[in-house]
């Protein structure tokens, strides 16, 4: 049995871009932000690293994540990892990873506003993604 799994939980670190490809179908990527949080072992001063992550929604999940997210949104995303490679111009191999997106739950405190419970919930789509990678 093979398992690839990831649950993320973080802000939307820039505006979500959509683009098409050839067949007619959509996918949004957006730059998602996870913090981590620990205490220096040489200085015992508190720090924090980031690490951004690539996210892939296509088709219906994608509009959602185009129409709904905008930067600095909490947001949950569950999806798979997928490695990729692609030649550049100068003719060397070229790496990347992309989290492929199959569910997006918008998060916020109870603070906001309660029209963002409602694009939550709207937002809120488990949805199949195609087999075939654009890049």
């Amino acid at each position: 049995m093979d398992v690839n799994k990831v649950m993320l939980i973080g802000n939307v670190a820039k505006e979500p871009e959509s683009k098409e490809v050839g067949s007619g179908q959509t996918f949004t990527k957006v730059c998602l932000a996870t913090n981590y949080r620990f205490k220096d072992s040489k200085s015992g001063e508190k720090k924090v690293k980031s690490d951004f992550h690539n996210i892939v929604g296509w088709n219906r999940l994608g509009q959602n994540m185009a129409k709904f997210l905008k930067k600095g949104d909490k947001v949950y995303f569950e999806g798979r990892i997928s490695n990729n490679t692609w030649t550049g111009k100068d003719g060397v191999k070229k790496y990347y990873t992309d989290i492929v997106a199959q569910q997006m739950v918008m998060l916020g405190s109870a603070s906001q506003k309660v029209d963002v419970k409602k694009r939550a919930e709207s937002a809120e789509i488990v949805e199949e993604e195609p087999g075939e990678h654009p890049f």
